[in-house]
Protein backbone atom coordinates (compact mmCIF):
# COMPACT_ATOMS: atom_id res chain seq x y z
CA UNK A 1 0.00 0.00 0.00
CA UNK A 2 1.32 3.43 -0.96
CA UNK A 3 0.03 5.64 1.90
CA UNK A 4 -1.31 9.15 1.42
CA UNK A 5 1.27 10.40 3.95
CA UNK A 6 4.30 9.02 5.74
CA UNK A 7 6.95 10.34 8.13
CA UNK A 8 10.59 10.59 7.03
CA UNK A 9 12.86 9.50 9.89
CA UNK A 10 16.65 9.63 9.45
CA UNK A 11 19.51 8.15 11.51
CA UNK A 12 20.16 11.69 12.77
CA UNK A 13 16.59 11.87 14.06
CA UNK A 14 17.06 8.60 15.92
CA UNK A 15 20.37 9.80 17.37
CA UNK A 16 18.73 13.03 18.60
CA UNK A 17 16.00 11.10 20.39
CA UNK A 18 18.47 8.58 21.80
CA UNK A 19 20.60 11.39 23.20
CA UNK A 20 17.63 12.66 25.17
CA UNK A 21 16.76 9.17 26.39
CA UNK A 22 20.31 8.85 27.76
CA UNK A 23 20.14 12.23 29.46
CA UNK A 24 18.70 13.28 32.81
CA UNK A 25 15.81 15.22 31.25
CA UNK A 26 13.00 13.51 29.36
CA UNK A 27 10.72 16.50 29.78
CA UNK A 28 11.05 20.18 30.79
CA UNK A 29 14.76 20.21 29.95
CA UNK A 30 16.49 22.25 27.25
CA UNK A 31 15.29 20.32 24.17
CA UNK A 32 11.93 22.11 24.23
CA UNK A 33 13.31 25.67 24.29
CA UNK A 34 15.87 24.69 21.63
CA UNK A 35 13.10 23.54 19.30
CA UNK A 36 11.05 26.65 20.05
CA UNK A 37 13.94 29.00 19.25
CA UNK A 38 14.82 27.14 16.06
CA UNK A 39 11.29 27.23 14.66
CA UNK A 40 10.75 30.86 15.66
CA UNK A 41 13.98 31.78 13.87
CA UNK A 42 12.96 29.79 10.79
CA UNK A 43 9.62 31.60 10.59
CA UNK A 44 11.04 34.97 11.71
CA UNK A 45 8.59 35.06 14.62
CA UNK A 46 9.30 36.56 18.02
CA UNK A 47 7.99 33.71 20.19
CA UNK A 48 7.24 30.03 19.78
CA UNK A 49 5.56 27.81 22.39
CA UNK A 50 5.73 24.02 22.02
CA UNK A 51 2.77 21.95 23.18
CA UNK A 52 1.49 18.38 23.13
CA UNK A 53 -0.41 18.68 19.84
CA UNK A 54 -1.99 21.28 17.57
CA UNK A 55 -5.41 20.83 19.17
CA UNK A 56 -3.87 21.82 22.50
CA UNK A 57 -2.29 24.86 20.84
CA UNK A 58 -5.65 25.92 19.39
CA UNK A 59 -7.33 25.45 22.75
CA UNK A 60 -4.91 27.50 24.83
CA UNK A 61 -4.70 30.16 22.11
CA UNK A 62 -8.46 30.59 22.48
CA UNK A 63 -8.14 30.81 26.27
CA UNK A 64 -5.29 33.31 25.97
CA UNK A 65 -7.46 35.48 23.70
CA UNK A 66 -10.20 35.40 26.37
CA UNK A 67 -12.68 33.47 24.23
CA UNK A 68 -15.55 32.25 26.37
CA UNK A 69 -19.31 31.89 26.83
CA UNK A 70 -21.24 34.46 24.82
CA UNK A 71 -18.43 34.81 22.27
CA UNK A 72 -18.27 33.53 18.69
CA UNK A 73 -15.46 31.83 16.79
CA UNK A 74 -15.72 31.47 13.02
CA UNK A 75 -13.73 29.00 10.97
CA UNK A 76 -14.04 27.05 7.72
CA UNK A 77 -16.11 23.88 7.21
CA UNK A 78 -13.23 22.37 5.21
CA UNK A 79 -10.96 21.41 8.08
CA UNK A 80 -10.45 18.85 10.79
CA UNK A 81 -12.93 19.23 13.65
CA UNK A 82 -10.27 20.62 16.03
CA UNK A 83 -10.41 24.03 14.31
CA UNK A 84 -13.98 24.42 15.58
CA UNK A 85 -13.85 22.29 18.73
CA UNK A 86 -11.31 24.64 20.33
CA UNK A 87 -14.09 27.20 20.73
CA UNK A 88 -16.47 24.70 22.25
CA UNK A 89 -13.87 23.75 24.87
CA UNK A 90 -14.08 27.38 26.00
CA UNK A 91 -17.86 27.47 26.04
CA UNK A 92 -18.00 29.73 22.99
CA UNK A 93 -20.29 29.41 19.97
CA UNK A 94 -19.08 28.35 16.51
CA UNK A 95 -20.04 29.41 13.02
CA UNK A 96 -18.50 28.74 9.63
CA UNK A 97 -17.51 30.66 6.50
CA UNK A 98 -17.79 28.90 3.15
CA UNK A 99 -14.72 28.14 1.06
CA UNK A 100 -13.24 29.62 -2.08
CA UNK A 101 -13.96 27.21 -4.99
CA UNK A 102 -10.37 27.37 -6.25
CA UNK A 103 -8.15 27.34 -3.15
CA UNK A 104 -10.58 25.46 -0.85
CA UNK A 105 -9.56 27.94 1.86
CA UNK A 106 -11.89 30.34 3.65
CA UNK A 107 -13.50 32.65 1.08
CA UNK A 108 -12.63 36.29 1.73
CA UNK A 109 -15.74 37.50 -0.07
CA UNK A 110 -17.96 35.15 1.96
CA UNK A 111 -16.22 36.31 5.16
CA UNK A 112 -16.74 39.99 4.28
CA UNK A 113 -20.42 39.43 3.50
CA UNK A 114 -20.99 37.44 6.69
CA UNK A 115 -19.20 40.04 8.83
CA UNK A 116 -21.31 42.87 7.40
CA UNK A 117 -24.49 40.96 8.27
CA UNK A 118 -23.21 40.00 11.73
CA UNK A 119 -22.27 43.62 12.46
CA UNK A 120 -25.88 44.67 11.89
CA UNK A 121 -27.09 41.86 14.16
CA UNK A 122 -24.54 42.53 16.91
CA UNK A 123 -23.07 39.02 16.55
CA UNK A 124 -19.53 39.66 15.34
CA UNK A 125 -16.94 36.96 16.05
CA UNK A 126 -14.30 37.48 18.72
CA UNK A 127 -11.92 35.08 16.93
CA UNK A 128 -11.63 33.93 13.31
CA UNK A 129 -9.61 30.81 12.48
CA UNK A 130 -8.52 30.71 8.81
CA UNK A 131 -7.16 27.26 7.94
CA UNK A 132 -4.28 27.02 5.47
CA UNK A 133 -5.68 23.94 3.79
CA UNK A 134 -3.26 21.43 2.25
CA UNK A 135 -0.34 23.81 2.90
CA UNK A 136 -1.58 26.85 0.94
CA UNK A 137 -1.94 30.08 2.89
CA UNK A 138 -5.28 31.86 3.06
CA UNK A 139 -5.54 35.40 1.69
CA UNK A 140 -4.30 36.81 4.96
CA UNK A 141 -3.75 40.42 3.92
CA UNK A 142 -7.44 40.76 3.09
CA UNK A 143 -8.47 38.93 6.26
CA UNK A 144 -6.25 41.28 8.31
CA UNK A 145 -8.03 44.29 6.82
CA UNK A 146 -11.36 42.79 7.87
CA UNK A 147 -9.99 42.04 11.35
CA UNK A 148 -8.95 45.66 11.79
CA UNK A 149 -12.35 46.85 10.58
CA UNK A 150 -14.49 44.53 12.71
CA UNK A 151 -12.21 44.00 15.70
CA UNK A 152 -11.71 40.22 15.77
CA UNK A 153 -8.55 38.29 16.63
CA UNK A 154 -6.93 35.87 14.16
CA UNK A 155 -5.66 32.39 14.95
CA UNK A 156 -4.01 31.00 11.82
CA UNK A 157 -4.51 27.24 11.78
CA UNK A 158 -1.39 26.37 9.83
CA UNK A 159 -1.37 22.71 10.86
CA UNK A 160 -0.78 21.83 7.19
CA UNK A 161 1.54 24.65 6.35
CA UNK A 162 4.86 24.75 8.20
CA UNK A 163 7.47 25.94 5.70
CA UNK A 164 4.91 27.47 3.36
CA UNK A 165 5.11 31.09 2.23
CA UNK A 166 2.77 34.03 1.68
CA UNK A 167 3.87 37.15 -0.16
CA UNK A 168 7.52 36.17 0.18
CA UNK A 169 7.40 35.55 3.96
CA UNK A 170 7.21 32.31 5.92
CA UNK A 171 3.83 31.32 7.31
CA UNK A 172 4.09 31.87 11.05
CA UNK A 173 6.00 35.16 10.82
CA UNK A 174 3.04 36.93 12.43
CA UNK A 175 2.52 39.62 9.80
CA UNK A 176 -1.23 39.07 9.75
CA UNK A 177 -2.39 36.81 12.57
CA UNK A 178 -2.29 37.16 16.35
CA UNK A 179 -0.96 33.61 16.62
CA UNK A 180 -0.16 30.77 14.22
CA UNK A 181 -0.60 27.08 15.01
CA UNK A 182 1.49 24.24 13.56
CA UNK A 183 1.01 20.48 13.82
CA UNK A 184 3.73 17.83 13.93
CA UNK A 185 1.60 14.70 13.52
CA UNK A 186 3.46 11.95 11.57
CA UNK A 187 1.66 12.70 8.28
CA UNK A 188 2.52 16.42 8.45
CA UNK A 189 5.58 18.08 6.88
CA UNK A 190 7.82 17.44 9.91
CA UNK A 191 6.94 15.30 12.90
CA UNK A 192 7.51 15.03 16.63
CA UNK A 193 5.25 11.96 16.82
CA UNK A 194 2.50 14.11 18.22
CA UNK A 195 3.07 17.78 18.93
CA UNK A 196 2.15 21.33 18.09
CA UNK A 197 3.44 24.88 18.28
CA UNK A 198 1.93 28.32 18.76
CA UNK A 199 3.88 31.25 17.30
CA UNK A 200 3.21 34.90 18.04
CA UNK A 201 4.87 38.32 18.02
CA UNK A 202 2.80 39.47 21.00
CA UNK A 203 4.98 39.17 24.11
CA UNK A 204 2.10 39.14 26.59
CA UNK A 205 0.16 36.60 24.53
CA UNK A 206 3.25 34.35 24.35
CA UNK A 207 3.71 34.55 28.12
CA UNK A 208 0.11 33.62 28.77
CA UNK A 209 0.11 30.71 26.31
CA UNK A 210 3.38 29.59 27.93
CA UNK A 211 2.01 29.29 31.44
CA UNK A 212 -1.41 28.04 30.32
CA UNK A 213 0.30 24.93 28.90
CA UNK A 214 1.76 24.25 32.38
CA UNK A 215 -1.26 24.35 34.69
CA UNK A 216 -1.24 28.16 34.75
CA UNK A 217 1.91 28.05 36.88
CA UNK A 218 4.84 30.49 36.86
CA UNK A 219 8.25 30.04 38.48
CA UNK A 220 10.41 32.56 40.36
CA UNK A 221 12.21 33.69 37.22
CA UNK A 222 8.90 34.55 35.59
CA UNK A 223 6.62 37.45 36.30
CA UNK A 224 2.90 37.41 36.87
CA UNK A 225 0.59 39.39 34.52
CA UNK A 226 0.58 42.29 36.99
CA UNK A 227 4.37 42.55 36.61
CA UNK A 228 5.16 41.33 40.12
CA UNK A 229 7.89 38.71 40.56
CA UNK A 230 7.12 35.43 42.26
CA UNK A 231 8.03 35.51 45.94
CA UNK A 232 11.19 33.38 45.92
CA UNK A 233 12.77 35.45 48.65
CA UNK A 234 10.00 34.57 51.07
CA UNK A 235 9.75 30.82 50.42
CA UNK A 236 12.80 29.57 48.46
CA UNK A 237 13.82 28.40 44.98
CA UNK A 238 11.16 25.68 44.97
CA UNK A 239 8.49 28.36 44.88
CA UNK A 240 5.83 28.25 42.19
CA UNK A 241 2.53 30.06 41.87
CA UNK A 242 -0.60 29.11 39.99
CA UNK A 243 -1.96 32.38 38.68
CA UNK A 244 -4.62 30.97 36.34
CA UNK A 245 -6.45 27.70 35.65
CA UNK A 246 -4.22 26.12 33.02
CA UNK A 247 -3.70 22.68 31.53
CA UNK A 248 -0.94 20.11 31.18
CA UNK A 249 -0.17 20.58 27.48
CA UNK A 250 3.63 20.36 27.56
CA UNK A 251 5.76 18.77 24.83
CA UNK A 252 8.35 16.25 26.03
CA UNK A 253 12.07 16.64 25.37
CA UNK A 254 11.91 13.40 23.38
CA UNK A 255 9.44 14.98 20.97
CA UNK A 256 11.26 18.31 20.86
CA UNK A 257 14.59 16.69 20.03
CA UNK A 258 12.98 14.88 17.12
CA UNK A 259 11.38 18.15 16.00
CA UNK A 260 14.68 20.06 16.03
CA UNK A 261 16.35 17.32 14.02
CA UNK A 262 13.47 17.21 11.53
CA UNK A 263 13.51 20.98 11.17
CA UNK A 264 17.02 20.79 9.72
CA UNK A 265 15.52 18.95 6.72
CA UNK A 266 12.29 20.92 6.41
CA UNK A 267 13.36 22.80 3.27
CA UNK A 268 14.42 19.59 1.54
CA UNK A 269 11.12 17.93 2.49
CA UNK A 270 9.17 20.82 0.98
CA UNK A 271 11.33 20.94 -2.15
CA UNK A 272 10.56 17.28 -2.82
CA UNK A 273 6.86 17.75 -2.13
CA UNK A 274 6.79 20.64 -4.60
CA UNK A 275 8.53 18.51 -7.22
CA UNK A 276 5.95 15.78 -6.75
CA UNK A 277 3.05 18.24 -6.89
CA UNK A 278 4.37 19.73 -10.14
CA UNK A 279 4.81 16.23 -11.52
CA UNK A 280 1.22 15.31 -10.59
CA UNK A 281 0.03 18.45 -12.36
CA UNK A 282 1.76 17.31 -15.53
CA UNK A 283 0.85 13.63 -15.37
CA UNK A 284 -2.82 14.18 -14.59
CA UNK A 285 -3.50 16.90 -17.15
CA UNK A 286 -5.53 14.71 -19.54
CA UNK A 287 -7.73 13.04 -16.94
CA UNK A 288 -11.29 14.16 -16.06
CA UNK A 289 -10.34 15.88 -12.83
CA UNK A 290 -9.21 19.21 -11.42
CA UNK A 291 -5.72 19.54 -9.94
CA UNK A 292 -5.11 21.91 -7.00
CA UNK A 293 -5.01 25.59 -7.99
CA UNK A 294 -2.38 27.80 -6.36
CA UNK A 295 -2.90 31.47 -5.56
CA UNK A 296 -0.02 33.56 -6.97
CA UNK A 297 0.63 35.10 -3.52
CA UNK A 298 1.36 31.69 -2.00
CA UNK A 299 4.00 28.96 -2.07
CA UNK A 300 2.38 25.88 -0.59
CA UNK A 301 4.26 23.41 1.58
CA UNK A 302 2.05 20.71 -0.01
CA UNK A 303 0.89 18.71 2.96
CA UNK A 304 -1.88 17.31 0.74
CA UNK A 305 -2.50 16.91 -2.97
CA UNK A 306 -6.27 16.87 -3.51
CA UNK A 307 -7.95 16.23 -6.86
CA UNK A 308 -11.62 16.84 -7.70
CA UNK A 309 -13.32 14.40 -10.03
CA UNK A 310 -15.41 15.81 -12.87
CA UNK A 311 -18.66 14.14 -11.89
CA UNK A 312 -20.31 14.80 -15.26
CA UNK A 313 -17.44 13.04 -17.08
CA UNK A 314 -16.62 10.17 -14.73
CA UNK A 315 -19.02 7.21 -14.90
CA UNK A 316 -18.03 5.93 -11.46
CA UNK A 317 -18.99 7.53 -8.18
CA UNK A 318 -16.32 9.06 -5.93
CA UNK A 319 -16.76 6.06 -3.60
CA UNK A 320 -16.20 3.62 -6.47
CA UNK A 321 -13.05 5.44 -7.57
CA UNK A 322 -11.83 5.56 -3.97
CA UNK A 323 -12.46 1.84 -3.40
CA UNK A 324 -10.82 0.89 -6.70
CA UNK A 325 -7.69 2.88 -5.83
CA UNK A 326 -7.52 1.28 -2.39
CA UNK A 327 -7.92 -2.16 -3.98
CA UNK A 328 -5.01 -1.29 -6.29
CA UNK A 329 -2.78 -0.57 -3.30
CA UNK A 330 -3.11 3.22 -3.40
CA UNK A 331 -3.81 4.61 0.08
CA UNK A 332 -5.99 7.53 -0.93
CA UNK A 333 -7.97 9.51 1.64
CA UNK A 334 -10.58 12.29 1.75
CA UNK A 335 -9.98 15.69 3.41
CA UNK A 336 -12.40 16.80 4.81
CA UNK A 337 -15.95 15.91 5.71
CA UNK A 338 -17.44 19.39 6.24
CA UNK A 339 -17.42 20.03 9.98
CA UNK A 340 -20.95 21.41 10.06
CA UNK A 341 -22.31 18.06 8.82
CA UNK A 342 -20.89 16.12 11.77
CA UNK A 343 -23.57 14.83 14.20
CA UNK A 344 -22.28 17.00 17.06
CA UNK A 345 -22.61 20.18 14.98
CA UNK A 346 -25.94 19.10 13.50
CA UNK A 347 -27.17 18.93 17.08
CA UNK A 348 -26.15 22.59 17.40
CA UNK A 349 -28.42 23.52 14.50
CA UNK A 350 -26.24 23.22 11.40
CA UNK A 351 -27.73 21.53 8.34
CA UNK A 352 -26.69 20.36 4.91
CA UNK A 353 -26.93 23.16 2.37
CA UNK A 354 -25.65 25.93 4.63
CA UNK A 355 -22.18 26.03 3.05
CA UNK A 356 -22.62 24.81 -0.53
CA UNK A 357 -19.06 25.30 -1.80
CA UNK A 358 -17.59 23.16 0.98
CA UNK A 359 -20.25 20.51 0.45
CA UNK A 360 -19.73 20.45 -3.32
CA UNK A 361 -15.98 20.18 -2.85
CA UNK A 362 -16.41 17.27 -0.46
CA UNK A 363 -18.56 15.29 -2.89
CA UNK A 364 -15.78 14.86 -5.46
CA UNK A 365 -12.48 15.31 -3.56
CA UNK A 366 -9.84 12.60 -3.24
CA UNK A 367 -6.45 13.04 -1.58
CA UNK A 368 -3.65 11.31 -3.50
CA UNK A 369 -0.44 10.05 -1.85
CA UNK A 370 2.21 12.72 -1.31
CA UNK A 371 5.19 12.50 1.06
CA UNK A 372 8.84 13.46 0.94
CA UNK A 373 10.16 9.89 0.53
CA UNK A 374 7.76 9.11 -2.30
CA UNK A 375 9.60 7.96 -5.41
CA UNK A 376 8.82 8.83 -9.01
CA UNK A 377 8.03 5.13 -9.54
CA UNK A 378 5.48 5.17 -6.72
CA UNK A 379 3.90 8.28 -8.15
CA UNK A 380 3.78 6.66 -11.60
CA UNK A 381 1.96 3.71 -9.99
CA UNK A 382 -0.63 6.06 -8.48
CA UNK A 383 -1.20 7.82 -11.80
CA UNK A 384 -1.39 4.58 -13.79
CA UNK A 385 -3.98 3.16 -11.39
CA UNK A 386 -6.04 6.35 -11.59
CA UNK A 387 -5.86 6.37 -15.41
CA UNK A 388 -7.03 2.74 -15.59
CA UNK A 389 -9.93 3.29 -13.17
CA UNK A 390 -11.18 6.49 -14.80
CA UNK A 391 -10.96 4.90 -18.25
Amino acid sequence: MIPYGRQDISPEDIDAVTEVLRSDWLTQGQAGPTFERALAAYCNARSSIAVANATAALHIACIALDLGPGDWLWTTPNTFVASANCARYCGASVDFVDIDPRTYNMSVSALAEKLAAADKQGRLPKVVVPVHFAGQCCEMAEIRVLADRYGFKIIEDASHAVGGEYRGRKIGCGDYGDTTIFSFHPVKIITTGEGGMALTNDVKLAERIGYLRTHGIIRPAQRAPDGQPSNEERDGPWMYEQIELGLNYRMTDIQAALGTSQLARLDSFIARRRELATRYDRLLTKLPLTCPWQHPDTKSSWHLYVIRLHRNEVKLSRRQVFDALRAAGIGVNVHYIPVHTQPYYRNLGFTTGMFPEAESYYEDAITLPLFSKMTDAEQDTVVAALEKILA
